[in-house]
C-alpha cells in the first residue's frame, strides 16, 4: 500500500509527464526573433504601461522551459503577467544564441534554463537568476511561479 506522500509524488510524476507530452510541439522561443529589438520594444511598452519586463531565456527543446510556459498560462499567473509584466522570450539556441543578451542581464546560462531576469520599465536590471532557480521546473509547481511573479510585480 502506498503512503500518502508516495501517492502525491506518483501523481506529480504522471501530471508532469502529461504536461511535457502535450508541450512537445509548442514554439515558445522564436528562432528568427531579434532579442535586442524585442527587448527595446518591451521597454517602450513597459514605460507606457508602467510594467516590469520579464526576460525568459530558454529553448523549445527544453522540457523545463515548456513546463514554465504552461505554468505562466495558468491562473493566477496569466493574470499577474498581463497586469504587471511585458514578457520577452529569448531563444538561447543550444546555449549558443543570444549569449550576449544573457551576459548583459547577468544571466549565467551555464546554470541552466529556463532562466529569468526582471527589468524595470526603463530596462534597468532588478533581478537575474544566478543559480538556475527554475532549471528543474518539471519538479516544481505553479505556485513557485506565482510567488516569483508576486515578488517582482
Amino acid at each position: 500500500m502506498l503512503t500518502a506522500a508516495r501517492r502525491t509524488v506518483a501523481a506529480l510524476v504522471v501530471l508532469t509527464a502529461g504536461m511535457l507530452a502535450s508541450a512537445q510541439n509548442r514554439i515558445i522561443y522564436s528562432a528568427t526573433a531579434d532579442a535586442h529589438a524585442d527587448i527595446a520594444q518591451a521597454i517602450k511598452t513597459a514605460t507606457l504601461e508602467h510594467k516590469h519586463i520579464l526576460l525568459d531565456f530558454g529553448g523549445n527543446w527544453c522540457g523545463d522551459c515548456q513546463v514554465l510556459d504552461i505554468y505562466m498560462h495558468q491562473t493566477p499567473n496569466d493574470d499577474l503577467l498581463e497586469k504587471h509584466f511585458v514578457v520577452v522570450h529569448v531563444d538561447i539556441g543550444r546555449m549558443d544564441k543570444n549569449v550576449d543578451v544573457a551576459d548583459k542581464y547577468d544571466v549565467p546560462l551555464k546554470r541552466g534554463v529556463p532562466a529569468l531576469a526582471v527589468l524595470d520599465s526603463h530596462g534597468r536590471l532588478l533581478y537575474s537568476q544566478k543559480n538556475g532557480e527554475f532549471e528543474d521546473m518539471r519538479h516544481m509547481d505553479s505556485v513557485s511561479v506565482t510567488d516569483f511573479l508576486n515578488k517582482w510585480k
